[in-house]
């Protein structure tokens, strides 16, 4: 059914990779208000990140660990500009690979590469630490690719605890107070019911979203919003942080389908009584 979202407004947060998500409401009828989050920059200072990729070089590692594709591609785009992307790509052809769902797996293919493992059923720093965990790291170097705004000690110190040698990486960063305005346009658009739905798909949006509305005394607002608004949870984990903050989920996709399509689908049950009527 390619209408079952027709004359919804559905609110998405844009972090790293919503292009999809918008386009599958899209194609379901709804009105999509994309709010973007944060601006993505590559790293300040990339002299660390030159010298990570050189380390790969140099002496490749036994095991990678890809946790974003934004991460992949900036190391390349910095590997491209030192004239060292065809020696990476050597170098990590000769790694074990893995990575935290789909999205790094997309990325390694742009290369030429493969995973040898991918978190696809529960792609999170818990994902991570347990697809690892059934591994011998002992002694082994193994690159570890991170992400901004993220407290990461929980996966290095598990792979520590391993016997793995860890060499991480950080190679982008975001720039939120670029996005403000976006957020706070939001909040006004919930408050006064100009949005049906808000879909969320990760913990870090939820997060950002309180943070922002603090900082611009609209928390408040932000609150009075939601409360006239379907708020749809991609999982448990963005289902906890919401609860952590004193917010409910109407919406969650059913247990073990904690994927984009099928929270659309729970949506689109949910949102039944906003469709408008067809004259018979």
């Amino acid at each position: 059914m390619a209408d079952r979202l027709n004359g919804t407004r559905i609110l998405i947060l844009e972090t790293r990779e919503e292009a999809q998500f918008s386009k599958l409401l899209a194609e379901q009828g709804a009105e999509v208000v994309q709010c973007p989050m944060f601006t993505i920059q590559d790293a300040p200072d990339p002299a660390p990140v030159e010298a990570w990729i050189r380390r790969a070089i140099d002496r490749p590692f036994d095991d990678l660990v890809l946790m974003t594709g934004e991460g992949l591609r900036r190391i390349m785009k910095l590997a491209v500009a030192r004239g060292l992307d065809q020696a990476l790509v050597a170098a990590l052809a000769r790694s074990r690979k893995f990575t935290r769902g789909p999205k790094p797996g997309k990325a390694l293919r742009e290369v030429g590469l493969e995973a040898q493992q991918q978190t696809t059923e529960k792609p999170t720093t818990e994902g991570v630490i347990e697809m690892l965990g059934k591994l011998d790291l002992n002694g082994h170097r193994l690159g570890l690719q991170l992400y901004p705004d993220k407290d990461h000690s929980a996966l290095t110190g598990a792979l520590s605890a391993q016997g793995a040698e860890v060499d991480t990486v950080l190679p982008y960063a975001y720039d939120t107070k670029a996005a403000d305005a976006n957020i706070v346009a939001a909040i006004d658009d919930m408050a006064e019911g100009r949005i049906d739905s808000i879909a969320l798909t990760n913990l870090g949006q939820v997060r950002r979203l309180i943070e922002a509305a603090r900082a611009h005394g609209s928390e408040a607002k932000l609150r009075a919003g939601l409360e006239r608004t379907l708020i749809a949870s991609v999982g448990p984990a963005v289902s906890g942080e919401l609860t952590a903050h004193g917010l409910r989920t109407d919406v969650s996709p059913v247990e073990d389908h904690y994927f984009m399509r099928p929270l659309i689908s729970a949506m689109a049950a949910a949102l039944v009584d906003k469709r408008p009527k067809v004259a018979e």
